[in-house]
């Protein structure tokens, strides 16, 4: 086998119908548009509803999204009962190397879910109430970052 030999497998090229090309073809004069119109002259977009005010026109805006709003990598109490000694100190660096979360974001929220039986100093940007109680409850300090 050559180079030269290589050639499709038999069905697998189409020809390409060639359009306007007179009567003979098949295709001549209207070159399968059919008569006028719009469709017949260019594109119309897939949103184009016949010169009645498109859906999205229609419908009313929605939403708002805040440029000052925080996003935090949330850690349950419970969580942190499983995770850490007790005593020891629970920062958001010990937190990302111990795989409890994977992003710092805008910082670290701990919640209440969950029980927290050992004392633990807990380093963290924001506290919820419950985990505020839980934390204290058990013997532990809370330090806001």
């Amino acid at each position: 086998m050559r180079l030269e030999d290589l050639r499709p497998t038999p069905g697998a090229m189409k020809k390409r119908k060639r359009v306007g090309r007179g009567p003979g073809s098949g295709c001549g004069k209207m070159s399968g548009r059919g008569n006028m119109g719009q469709k017949s002259r260019g594109e119309v977009h897939p949103w184009f509803e016949g010169g009645q005010t498109p859906l999205h026109r229609r419908l009313p805006k929605r939403g708002f999204k805040s440029l000052e709003k925080k996003i935090y990598a949330v850690v349950n109490v419970g969580v942190l009962n499983e995770k850490f000694e007790a005593n020891e100190e629970v920062t958001p660096q010990k937190l990302l190397e111990r795989g409890i979360i994977r992003d710092l974001k805008d910082g670290v929220k701990i919640l209440g879910n969950g029980d927290l039986t050992k004392p633990l100093t807990v380093k963290a940007h924001a506290f919820s109430k419950t985990a505020r109680e839980k934390i204290e409850g058990a013997g532990g300090k809370i330090e806001v970052i």
